[in-house]
């Protein structure tokens, strides 16, 4: 028996939302990782972009476990010498709070190419509104997927 191996042709892509109201922001990351890979097909091929295109919403209203929201730092802009520290409780009430998923998500995913062609399948906004209701996406429960996997 031979290993399988996907093609451009052999892929077929999906468009799902999830709602980050709620949901811890490691736990939902994850998952919108393991979409945006592909992991969770059976044919999953590393070398290739079989993921899904993810949409999130409600990403200012996530969850974060202990005092994350307080005392975790973002430190530094990209440039030389921008050092600069925010709380992740002042970048979810400023005018940009889907960049603390962005970042979440990114830093689950492996640091290559294939990457960052795969981050441009993930629609991240702060409310609930979005414009892909054209590409009829599907709606995955994160909230129930966490709810089976912790303990009582």
């Amino acid at each position: 028996m031979k290993t399988f191996s996907a093609t451009p042709a052999d892929i077929d892509k999906k468009w799902i939302i999830i709602d980050a109201e709620g949901v811890v922001l490691g736990r939902l990351a994850s998952i919108v990782a393991m979409r945006l890979r592909g992991k969770h097909k059976p044919s999953f091929t590393p070398n290739m972009d079989m993921g899904d295109n993810v949409i999130v919403i409600n990403a200012d209203k996530i969850q974060m476990t202990g005092k994350k929201r307080d005392e975790k730092f973002y430190w530094h802009t990209g440039h030389p010498g921008g050092i600069k520290s925010r709380t992740k409780q002042e970048i979810l009430e400023g005018a940009h709070p889907e960049r603390v998923v962005y970042q979440a998500v990114k830093r689950m995913l492996p640091g290559n190419r294939l990457s960052r062609k795969q981050m441009t399948n993930l629609r991240i906004y702060a409310g609930t509104e979005h414009g892909h209701d054209a590409q009829s996406p599907e709606v995955l429960d994160v909230k129930s997927m966490n709810k089976k996997n912790t303990r009582s």
